[in-house]
């Protein structure tokens, strides 16, 4: 057999590999982000601009016989006469839930100012009194806080006669608790700051540092507070009135009439359900994403986060 190899074998050269690097890529997307963040929150705007334009307006132009009935026009579809139809006394479907969202949002901002007034000034004079005022006032909020705020919301409005004031007292009554959270925690954070010991240590008074320089500087998160209180108030209010201790049955509010509704929805007829649900969701989620654009502007550090 011939002899094949041609020379002596050479072992072949060790490949050596250089060790990969592990170094970070950052990929910014804070223009994709920015852009999102910007029609969001156009885009709620428009819808606020909206609603607060026909709860404004459509009163002036078609006021609202809260008693009328028409028989002959009951339960009719959605049709160009009727862009909602008609409910099941035969009144126009669109111009009340124009009108009940109207109560809806009445009930909501004046609940909502209120429970921030009352949830900053306990809030603020629990942190910065500190000591056992700190405590006592925090065990009544843990108190409050740990019955559930419709229990304690019926419990409030059966004491009334049905009617939009009621309802406005017991849903501020039960909403002021987190905002005395946030608005404590906020003031001890103010109080390690270098500027309030520079203002007590050059005499000023503990209700001068609390007026000049703890409630300013809370003022923007209670403010969030409250337009995040806003629409929290209106499904409140629409709870109660939907369980039949808000406002009068025969006066237009979106739980009064998604509680008239549920006898057509067994019956097949969707629009007198849907639309005042729909009435009560959309500016929800307008008022949210104003928040939402609004708690990222106030706080850089979670904004710069969301912008990586």
């Amino acid at each position: 057999m011939a002899d094949t190899t041609t020379g002596p074998v050479t072992a072949a050269a060790p490949v050596t590999r250089e060790p990969a690097t592990t170094k970070p890529v950052w990929r910014s997307h804070g223009r994709t982000r920015r852009s999102t963040r910007t029609v969001r929150v156009r885009t709620s705007a428009a819808l606020v601009a909206v609603v607060a334009l026909a709860v404004l307006v459509v009163p002036l132009l078609a006021p609202l016989d809260q008693q009328a009935v028409d028989l002959a026009r009951k339960l009719q579809p959605p049709s160009l006469a009727h862009p909602f139809g008609t409910d099941d006394v035969g009144r126009d479907l669109l111009l009340r839930c124009v009108y009940g969202l109207r109560v809806s949002l009445l009930v909501g901002l004046v609940a909502a100012l209120v429970a921030t007034v009352i949830g900053t000034a306990v809030g603020a004079a629990a942190a910065a009194f500190g000591g056992w005022t700190d405590r006592i006032v925090m065990r009544l909020v843990d108190t409050f806080s740990s019955v559930p705020h419709l229990l304690l919301g019926i419990f409030i409005v059966a004491m009334f006669r049905p009617g939009v004031w009621p309802v406005i007292v017991s849903v501020a009554l039960t909403h002021w608790l987190s905002t005395a959270r946030i608005v404590r925690s906020e003031v001890l954070s103010l109080r390690a700051r270098p500027y309030i010991d520079a203002a007590i240590s050059g005499g000023a008074s503990r209700r001068r540092v609390i007026r000049r320089h703890l409630l300013p500087g809370v003022m923007p998160q209670a403010g969030l507070a409250a337009v995040l209180m806003v629409p929290h108030a209106m499904w409140h209010e629409s709870a109660l009135s939907f369980l039949g201790l808000g406002l009068p049955s025969h006066q237009a509010s979106l739980g009064n009439l998604v509680q008239t509704a549920r006898g057509s929805l067994l019956a097949g007829d969707w629009w007198p359900t849907l639309f005042p649900g729909l009435f009560l969701i959309v500016p929800t989620l307008a008022l949210a994403g104003l928040a939402g654009a609004w708690r990222e502007r106030i706080n850089p550090r979670r904004r710069s986060e969301l912008m990586l």
